[in-house]
């Protein structure tokens, strides 16, 4: 397993590889799929956390399903640009990862993905209790789209004629 850079990960892709969206909480592990031409990030369904062998099974067993080719990983940076606790969990987890597969893994800023994430649950009249259930994954979604943007980015400065 590698841990690559965004701009990496962009010359690692090939046309149609699928990349799963994580946003490691301390209870779940939300999940979302971008569509094969990485576009759009879609929420899926949440992994509940037990202990890591567990979860890495859970999360493999996702990947080898939905055939998916890298992760985008949320990286709890603090509001002042440090890395706490929450951070260094994360890291920890994919570290850990490195034993277990060859997917490649990008960390992205998650800063206020969750306050996003909660805000469009809200403006689809999503009730209290069904947001609780669906907060994880839309939080991976807007993880996954803000790299998928970048990830668009890149190519159109890779290739300004390519018709975008």
């Amino acid at each position: 397993m590698t841990i690559l850079a965004i701009e990496d990960l962009a010359s690692a892709l090939k046309p149609g590889d699928i990349i799963a969206g994580l946003d490691l909480g301390t209870t779940t592990i939300g999940l979302s799929l971008s569509d094969k031409g990485r576009r759009f990030a879609t929420p899926r369904t949440v992994i509940s956390r037990k202990k890591f062998s567990i979860d890495a099974e859970a999360l493999l067993a996702f990947a080898g399903k939905e055939v998916v080719k890298a992760f985008v990983i949320g990286l709890p940076i603090n509001m002042d640009g440090s890395q706490g606790p929450r951070a260094q969990a994360t890291r920890a987890f994919v570290r850990n990862m490195a034993e277990k597969t060859d997917i490649p893994f990008t960390f992205w800023d998650e800063r206020l993905s969750t306050v996003a994430a909660e805000r469009a649950l809200i403006e689809m009249d999503v009730s209290r209790k069904k947001r609780a259930d669906r907060i994880d994954s839309a939080a991976a979604s807007f993880i996954l789209q803000g790299a998928l943007d970048r990830l668009l980015s890149i190519a159109r400065a890779e290739s300004p004629d390519a018709g975008f």
